[in-house]
């Protein structure tokens, strides 16, 4: 596994139930919550106790095991496929575990068994090509680097040992050193909260900046590259991913600074020919007015509260897969992807 070391277990199977980190509550408390139905995971995903993409989807395919485990009727796995999918628009990977999981239904005879073995299975894979992720993106990486990522896309978000973050695990394995700058990534603080306290925990020197000093700290710095994670990725290269990533792409460009998203095949939502197609998620207008409870806004305030946005492809130096580095002209190999 290299030096780096996977200290919290996003997502657990334990035969009847799956076993969640609450990542509402990190960093100041470390708590576990058990889910046993569909329904229960439905409102795990929506409300955040599990996000990322990448663990989105793992999560999804142990809610649907969790359904076989109740009723393998066919009419009722479907209800809760669908329940379970409605639970976040954006993030791809959902969809595409709900497409796995759909094919299972198709066979002369289904057992719970089915399910649980396929959920596992996404969940191995997941593992695996985080691994694989970071490893090409480290390989873009000089010995000494200074870099910039944006919300969490590491170990909390994933399977595995994450996206993004992946490549700064795999940077230090190889020996090379390796600083993140992280925007705190308002207004549900993924950054601040999360993968600040993931990077150090895994040893990596971590530069924590708010969100508005992104541009100053791109013109002012020696930032070798920008690597983000991916909710979605259209034909064409255009790619959602938490809001404030569009600014950072559109900063990187003005600063002369490489951009990369680091995603699996699974992100890639081959049926929309570009990101104008890609469905936004708008979340609750209490996270922009209050944190934790304590009121930060007026009450009665009008809010906007969309949870990502889209990079055009033409900013976009290279994505990271877990089959190597594709770059532009993105559509043409993209297409290529199976």
């Amino acid at each position: 596994m290299g030096v780096y070391m996977i200290w919290a277990k996003t997502i657990q199977w334990l035969d009847d139930r799956v076993r969640l980190i609450d990542q509402r509550k990190l960093p100041l408390e470390e708590v576990y919550v058990d889910i046993k139905t569909p329904e229960e995971m439905h409102n795990a995903i929506k409300r955040m106790v599990v996000r990322g993409a990448p663990a989105i989807g793992v999560a999804a395919g142990y809610g649907i095991a969790l359904a076989a485990l109740e009723n393998c009727d066919r009419k009722y796995l479907l209800e809760k496929i669908e329940l379970i999918e409605s639970a976040r628009p954006t993030a791809y990977n959902l969809f595409y575990v709900g497409k796995r999981m759909r094919k299972l239904l198709e066979r002369k005879e289904i057992k719970p068994a089915l399910f649980v073995k396929e959920a596992i299975q996404i969940h191995k894979e997941d593992r695996e090509l985080t691994e694989k992720l970071g490893e090409y993106g480290s390989a873009l990486l000089p010995k000494r680097s200074q870099c910039m990522t944006i919300c969490n896309a590491g170990a909390l978000a994933t399977g595995g040992i994450g996206t993004a973050l992946a490549v700064f695990y795999k940077a230090k394995d190889q020996g090379k050193e390796v600083s993140v700058f992280v925007p705190e990534t308002r207004p549900f603080l993924q950054g601040a909260r999360l993968s600040s306290w993931e990077l150090k925990k895994n040893g990596i020197e971590t530069i924590l900046i708010a969100d508005n000093a992104i541009s100053y700290i791109l013109k002012t710095e020696e930032i070798d590259a920008v690597f983000t994670g991916a909710d979605r990725i259209a034909r064409n290269g255009d790619t959602a991913n938490k809001i404030g990533t569009y600014g950072l792409a559109l900063s990187a460009r003005e600063h002369h600074t490489p951009f990369f998203v680091v995603a699996p095949r699974s992100t890639f939502d081959l049926t929309l020919n570009s990101g104008n197609e890609i469905p936004i998620e708008e979340r609750p207008g209490e996270e922009v007015k209050e944190f934790r409870g304590i009121q930060i806004a007026p009450r009665n305030i009008e809010v906007r509260n969309p949870a990502f946005d889209v990079t055009p492809n033409y900013l976009i130096t290279g994505i990271v897969t877990e089959k190597g580095v594709i770059y532009p002209p993105f559509r043409k190999r993209i297409s290529l992807l199976k």
